[in-house]
């Protein structure tokens, strides 16, 4: 298992990976889920791979021959393809044929076709995009009815997080470390996602990755992340009253007046009008 998450945002692209793979509990070993497209000052493009590692190996070896049909009837690639909805196309006609080349051999071991990818980044002369490109090779686009961010892998440890702070708006420091937080969520309840991790920060339109770090147990920051997280969630947690099954309101001596209100959905209501 794994998990990868992609956040795109008004000043730029946040991308986030771990490393492990497993096939049973004594067989796990690190394999690096994130690959970067680059030709500085022209294009930026970041996949990242969730699934059947054998299937999305063969995805990527395709990629660096794939092509689609361009507009005008060319041969279009990840290195000359002129928008992001080409390149999503690319990869997911890459996925397609590794399905009609290995899907039903497969199903014959009882293996379903397992793979989901994520792709963005920024071609020069276009805004940047992002998109999640499922195993039937289709896909969607992050920023479509407010939808800022794709999670592939074992996401849902580290969703509530990004649900709660990150939008459009969101700073790209703040991005980051609310992925990082995510994915230590992540990492505390599920024993199949694990360190090292890949973490790229782009910067809308510097066409450059020049942010990319890969993060392991002696980086800092992410060491502060793990224990400062569960700290301050502890804190929280004993800050707020206990329930009361009897019909008496918790004992709120110890907060402010503001915090009495907004506990209390009635305050407004009960209110003297002036």
């Amino acid at each position: 298992m794994t998990y990868c998450v992609a956040m795109r945002l008004n000043a730029g692209l946040v991308f986030l990976s771990d490393s492990r793979t497993n096939a049973g509990m004594d067989q796990i070993s690190t394999f690096r889920k994130m690959t970067v497209y680059e030709k500085p000052g022209e294009r930026v493009l970041v996949l990242m791979t969730a699934g059947n590692l054998a299937i999305t190996q063969a995805v990527k070896q395709l990629l660096d021959k794939e092509s689609i049909e361009g507009p005008d009837g060319e041969a279009v690639t990840l290195w000359t393809a002129t928008t992001l909805f080409d390149v999503a196309r690319i990869v997911g006609s890459a996925v397609r044929k590794v399905h009609a080349r290995d899907a039903e051999a497969l199903k014959k071991h009882g293996i379903d076709f397992n793979c989901s990818l994520i792709i963005g980044g920024q071609i020069k002369g276009e805004t940047m995009r992002l998109f999640n490109v499922y195993a039937a090779g289709n896909f969607v686009e992050a920023g479509i009815d407010g939808v800022c961010y794709f999670q592939i892998g074992e996401s849902k440890y580290g969703k509530p997080v990004i649900d709660r702070v990150v939008t459009p708006h969101t700073p790209l420091e703040e991005a980051a470390k609310c992925a990082l937080i995510s994915m230590d969520s992540t990492l505390k309840s599920n024993l199949s996602v694990g360190l090292p991790l890949d973490m790229l920060v782009y910067t809308a339109n510097s066409l450059k990755a020049d942010q990319l770090v890969n993060i392991d147990e002696s980086n800092a920051y992410f060491r502060m992340i793990r224990s400062t997280w569960g700290q301050r969630l502890r804190q929280v947690f004993d800050s707020i009253p206990d329930p009361s099954w009897d019909g008496d309101q918790p004992d709120l001596s110890a907060n402010s007046s503001a915090q009495q209100q907004a506990m209390n959905p009635l305050s407004k209501i009960n209110a003297p009008q002036g």
